[in-house]
């Protein structure tokens, strides 16, 4: 297993909710949480997190006992990222606090670079 430099942080609420995800019935235990990126959105690319299968494009490592994957060329976007879990009535899900982003638009999944 190949570790790497943990390019992102969970808050605890994050890590928290990622559990708990992790327990549900049916969780595929060989997956891995994905953080990444892609084209789209808003403001040019949008964040991936999700559970996902290792590829030989990816590094992984481990944040609390979670493990994690990201594709080598994303960290440039994402190194120093935070990863929150919103669990109020009025905000409800996951933000991303990314000091790579020279701008984010309102919906919070969306920046540019």
């Amino acid at each position: 297993m190949e570790t790497t430099t943990i390019p992102v942080t969970l808050t605890q609420s994050a890590k928290e909710e990622i559990r708990r995800l992790m327990q549900a019935d049916g969780f595929d235990a060989t997956q891995h949480l994905r953080v990444g990126v892609r084209g789209g959105g808003c403001s040019g690319m949008t964040y991936v997190l999700g559970f996902d299968g290792k590829t030989d494009k990816d590094d992984h490592f481990e944040i609390d006992g979670i493990s994690c994957i990201m594709e080598r060329s994303h960290g440039i976007y994402l190194m120093g990222m935070e990863v929150d879990w919103q669990g109020g009535l009025n905000s409800r899900g996951f933000t991303f606090n990314n000091p790579n982003a020279s701008k984010t638009c309102g919906c919070g999944t969306s920046f540019a670079v």
